[in-house]
């Protein structure tokens, strides 16, 4: 038996081990992320540290991880995965509990430089309510975030 690999065969390979590493994104990737974007806003600046974070298809976009920046007012100041989502005032949004899950990150960034908070949501890649583990630093008024989904 001869086994043909064509350049379709190996993008699909390579497409199929993309989605297994986001898939299985870990809480060590979470903080990893969190400090790559933390890095970037300072290195160059909140201006374009969040027009980086808010690159469609961009390095902090990794399946259901990604990085988001929510200022102490409760403004979306960058969210990887949903664009739609900047500029809003996400203070008073709950999960599916009821839990208004922006206002205890913002309220744990006051009190401390890092944290690790939980909330239930709709994963994008399941479709499913589950529960959310979402690591942060403080960054002046700001917290930097990223958060992997509980199987």
């Amino acid at each position: 038996m001869r086994i043909r690999i064509t350049a379709v065969g190996i993008a699909f390979l390579v497409s199929t081990m993309i989605v297994s590493v986001a898939e299985s994104a870990t809480k060590d990737d979470a903080v990893s992320l969190v400090k790559t974007a933390v890095a970037a806003i300072k290195a160059d600046g909140p201006e374009k540290g969040y027009a980086e974070i808010n690159t469609p298809g961009g390095k902090f976009l990794n399946g259901e991880l990604y990085a988001l920046v929510l200022g102490f007012d409760g403004i979306a100041l960058a969210h990887a995965a949903n664009q739609k989502l900047v500029g809003k005032d996400m203070i008073d949004v709950q999960d599916v509990d009821g839990k208004y899950f922006a206002k205890d990150m913002i309220e744990n960034g006051r009190k401390q430089a890092s944290f690790w908070d939980e909330y239930k949501l709709s994963n994008p890649t399941t479709k499913m309510n589950q529960v959310k583990d979402m690591y942060c630093e403080r960054l002046n008024e700001t917290v930097v975030c990223a958060g992997v989904y509980r199987p």
